[in-house]
């Protein structure tokens, strides 16, 4: 990586570098890369078959209450309703 990848990546997001911190972004962004090619070097064993400690943890989508059940209630602690609607203020 040079100066010149630093400028085009420069202009790819847009971005104004002054060019006093080209040279530091330069140093930067080779860091980067350097540390991501030591985390490609580690080898790791899988196992496609072992599922591990992680499993689907989420509850399945299953509707729990019955259409209208809680309307009546509703409607019995509205301080005014109409036609099975709560009746409010116009605010409008």
């Amino acid at each position: 990586m040079d100066i010149k990848d630093v400028k085009r990546l420069a202009m790819l997001a847009q971005l104004d570098i002054p060019p006093e911190e080209e040279e530091s972004l330069l140093h930067d962004l080779t860091s980067i890369l350097g540390y991501i090619d030591q985390i490609n070097t580690v080898q790791v064993e899988t196992n496609e078959n072992d599922p591990g400690i992680f499993r689907n943890v989420v509850r399945e989508d299953i509707v729990t209450t019955v259409t209208g059940s809680y309307t009546t209630c509703m409607l019995a602690s509205a301080p005014d309703s109409q036609d099975g609607f709560v009746k409010v203020t116009k605010i409008l």
